[in-house]
């Protein structure tokens, strides 16, 4: 077994923890695991600057909720990555074309985002596979999110949560005003989804990939890519999973 690569942020809690964690290594040897140290968007970065490796990746958590994190434990740190249980997803692709006819493809690993561009609403049509399934929704944007992305930005459009082994993907509108009451729809992973701008000059949108915007985007083609498969590491009963359930169980209070 070789020594793990660790992978951090560079804010001081994650070097700390980094370090804590560099001290530990050189006394024990791990499995074949990448460690990431930082909050769930330092997770999706390294995840998709690493697409190809056929590593694990184990997250520490160093910011806030840290839903695609594990909870650091100095005590157990080791025995944690060792015990933990695997989960493989697979990243959304999105092929944006702009205004400009230029072409661009990006990964989203929890979803892809439309959103207006400017004081005006947004105009799309929405196509799942070959079927028509909204000919044209006003709104400030659309979703399309995976099952490990349901519990993110997906949730808080009032979009539902998909559990990791559905093979669902969620599309949400974001603040619908025409039609006002549509409240979405889930489809089969299997199906491509097409977005179009129906008035690209007065109605500009942005595509978004996670954090990875493309302005000006004309149309917009999403699907899931099985080719890519991300093993991400998770302690015992406090894997994704069980995250998700948590979250479809969670009552909000004030």
């Amino acid at each position: 077994m070789s020594k793990p690569q660790i992978i951090s942020d560079t804010n001081k809690k994650s070097l700390r923890i980094k370090s804590f964690i560099n001290n530990k290594l050189s006394k024990i040897k791990l499995k074949n695991v990448n460690i990431v140290i930082g909050g769930d968007g330092f997770m999706l970065k390294t995840l998709k600057r690493n697409k190809h490796s056929s590593k694990f990746f184990y997250g520490v958590n160093s910011g806030d909720y840290g839903f695609l994190m594990n909870k650091f434990s100095s005590k157990t740190i080791i025995k944690n990555i060792n015990k933990a249980n695997l989960i493989t997803i697979s990243p959304l692709e999105m092929k944006v074309t702009n205004k400009q006819g230029s072409k661009k493809k990006y990964l989203a690993v929890n979803e892809v985002s439309i959103l207006r561009q400017s004081r005006q609403a947004a105009s799309v049509l929405i196509k799942v596979g070959s079927k028509l399934i909204m000919k044209r929704l006003i709104s400030d944007g659309v979703l399309v999110s995976t099952p490990a992305g349901s519990t993110a930005y997906n949730l808080s459009v009032r979009g539902p949560i998909l559990s990791l082994n559905s093979k669902k993907l969620s599309i949400a509108p974001i603040s619908p005003f025409r039609p006002r009451r549509w409240n979405g729809k889930i489809i089969n992973e299997s199906h491509k989804v097409l977005i179009k701008n129906l008035n690209i000059n007065k109605r500009p949108i942005s595509a978004v990939a996670d954090n990875i915007e493309v302005r000006n985007a004309k149309i917009i083609e999403v699907k899931i890519n099985k080719k890519i498969k991300f093993k991400l590491l998770y302690d015992k009963n406090r894997g994704l999973q069980k995250k998700i359930k948590i979250e479809q169980l969670r009552k909000e209070t004030n």
